[in-house]
């Protein structure tokens, strides 16, 4: 009788961890992300290897018109970023952070007397964003969650990020 109550416990301990909807760490061999580039009017984010587009996907954005000024604007910034950190436990399933605010950024905040905001991220859709349609974020770039475990195999920290409105 115990081993029944053993086996079905170990089944039910397997089936739930199959179930989890926690992220896919996947693996990537393929050529190196030399940079990202996203275009905000056309909504798309490229994986470029050099002159080579590896993957492209459709994204969304927080409010896509102009470049992002200051904290709660909720705009994309424009310009000229890196990948400088991840996060494995991000509330949107993965996140990849963007270096905003730059130099320049910090500059044009201060001489207006505002702060530039920051933690804007390439991220999935996590739990809570699954059927939203639009742009929806605070200024980061979203794409599917599947989408995100492929992209966040693929791009390495220091990977420049190019943002184009």
């Amino acid at each position: 009788m115990w081993m029944i109550r053993v086996f079905v416990a170990v089944l039910l301990a397997a089936a739930l961890t199959a179930c989890s909807s926690g992220p896919r760490f996947l693996s990537y061999n393929g050529p190196e992300v030399t940079r990202v580039i996203v275009h905000k009017e056309s909504r798309q984010m490229y994986l470029m290897h050099h002159d080579q587009v590896l993957k492209h996907y459709r994204v969304q954005l927080g409010y896509p018109n102009g470049h992002k000024q200051q904290r709660g604007d909720r705009r994309t910034p424009e310009g000229e970023y890196y990948i400088d950190r991840r996060n494995p436990r991000s509330r949107f399933h993965l996140s990849l952070g963007i270096s905003y605010p730059n130099e320049q950024d910090i500059e044009f905040a201060a001489a207006r007397g505002v702060h530039p905001g920051g933690d804007i991220f390439i991220h999935g859709r996590g739990p809570n964003h699954r059927r939203v349609r639009g742009d929806w974020t605070d200024g980061c770039i979203a794409v599917t969650d599947r989408e995100m475990e492929l992209i966040y195999a693929m791009i390495r920290d220091g990977t420049p990020i190019t943002i184009l409105p």
